[in-house]
């Protein structure tokens, strides 16, 4: 092996080991919500997770301040909820969660993602 053979290998093990990082290693936290809870939509969500107490009414409001079409709608499919999320207006969903569990929300296209943690 010469050097020119090093050079590459070891920028390809620390390429690798950055997008391994990028996709397997963000990690997020649950954002613990009792009541109210307002989550920006810019680029995806955020906070991206909530964690809200099982049974009791959660009201969401949604801010959408991205243009993106994708971004038009939000969608929790579990509780048969697709809402329209005009652009730089605040929209309120308010959901209770019948038992714990995890449950997920997208946009329209299912591009991005969030949760709701109910404990």
């Amino acid at each position: 092996m010469n050097t020119n053979d090093i050079i590459v290998l070891a920028v390809a093990v620390v390429g690798i080991a950055v997008v391994a990082w990028f996709f397997l290693g963000k990690r997020t936290r649950a954002v613990k919500v009792t009541g109210d809870v307002e989550i920006v939509v810019e680029g995806g969500y955020s906070p991206e997770t909530i964690e809200v107490p099982v049974g009791k009414p959660t009201t969401i409001h949604f801010f959408r301040k991205d243009p993106s079409s994708c971004l038009e709608d939000v969608v929790i499919s579990d509780f048969k909820i697709r809402k329209p999320l005009p652009l730089n207006e605040r929209t309120d969903i308010t959901i209770t969660p019948p038992r714990p569990g995890t449950y997920r929300f997208s946009c329209g296209m299912g591009m991005y993602h969030g949760a709701i943690i109910a404990k």
